[in-house]
């Protein structure tokens, strides 16, 4: 099965609306609840990172009987340096987003803390691409 999104940078009235879906759509597939919760936390959490630094992005969804593959890719500024974003606490918010309650740098973390498998590539000036797999069983 095979799902796309598309997130709008800036737009925070729809951030996790993404989220949401595939959690109702998991939910409707039988997936084990510990998996939907930790692939919904994990997606949440890059979702957001796409509504709060990049100008567009899509989510895309594939769904096995092995595997759930989600994978975000954004056009933005990039991250400059991928080991120092996934500390806990770094963040490049803007004061904008923060006063929101985003930003405090904990969005990479907390995917890789809720993924099976976590993979980041970005290129500064032209975006990010994160791919979270969740395995079955």
């Amino acid at each position: 099965m095979h799902f796309e999104y598309q997130i709008e940078g800036g737009n925070f009235t729809r951030a996790g609306f993404a989220s949401s879906e595939i959690k109702k759509m998991l939910k409707q597939l039988n997936v084990d609840l510990g998996i939907i919760k930790r692939t919904v936390v994990a997606t949440y959490e890059a979702e957001v990172n796409v509504v709060a630094h990049a100008y567009s992005g899509t989510i895309y969804v594939d769904v096995d009987e092995e595997k759930i593959i989600i994978k975000l890719v954004d056009e933005g500024p990039g991250i400059e340096n991928i080991d120092e974003a996934m500390k806990e606490g770094y963040s490049t918010a803007s004061s904008k987003v923060r006063e929101m309650g985003f930003g405090a740098g904990m969005g990479l973390p907390n995917m890789k803390k809720n993924a099976d498998e976590l993979k980041i590539s970005s290129e500064v000036g032209k975006g990010t691409t994160v791919e979270i797999r969740m395995m079955f069983g």
